[in-house]
């Protein structure tokens, strides 16, 4: 079973998901799609306000955001890890409670990260927006490091998220029943 879903003027099948007896979602993942990558960096680029950093939640976000990066001729961004890395310094975490994740996570947020944000309008970006968990997590790590969040946007919002004021997204995805039918 899919869903046809149109997005930055292409088309995908998605499958659907089932995540229990009640509850289905349709698999959108961007990984390994660069026309979607690409069509998608784009729709979201002409949409947004004005930034001086852009950051993603790992890991579906990550070619998305990469891709935006170099379209609009920038040469940085940053991630939100969910394990804190050797690398990292001066790190800190927030929890995070997603659709996809089943039980509670951690994202990190580097350090030396967190200090070029200090005073900046950051945009968050992400794949999909559903509970807004993740994206409710990566705005309190920006906040902590001082940054104003400029925008929180994503390809697509999902369920109830697409009644949300506060989020730009380039799609509507509803949710399903258990039997892989829409619920809204």
């Amino acid at each position: 079973m899919t869903y046809k879903l149109s997005v930055a003027g292409l088309t995908r099948d998605l499958p659907i998901c089932k995540l229990s007896d009640d509850l289905s979602i349709a698999g959108f993942v961007i990984f390994g799609d660069v026309e979607l990558t690409c069509a998608c960096a784009r729709a979201l680029l002409d949409a947004a306000p004005e930034y001086d950093y852009m950051v993603a939640p790992e890991a579906k976000a990550i070619p998305l955001i990469h891709e935006m990066a170099k379209q609009a001729g920038r040469n940085d961004y940053f991630l939100v890890r969910k394990k804190a890395k050797a690398y990292m310094h001066n790190v800190f975490k927030v929890e995070d409670h997603s659709i996809t994740t089943q039980g509670t996570q951690y994202l990190y947020m580097d350090g030396d990260d967190a200090a070029k944000m200090r005073g900046k309008r950051v945009i968050i970006i992400d794949d999909v927006i559903s509970t807004g968990g993740s994206i409710a997590a990566v705005e309190e790590l920006v906040k902590e490091a001082g940054g104003i969040v400029a925008a929180k946007m994503a390809v697509l919002a999902e369920g109830d998220a697409a009644k949300r004021d506060d989020i730009i997204f380039l799609e509507r995805l509803p949710l399903f029943d258990g039997e892989g039918n829409p619920k809204d």
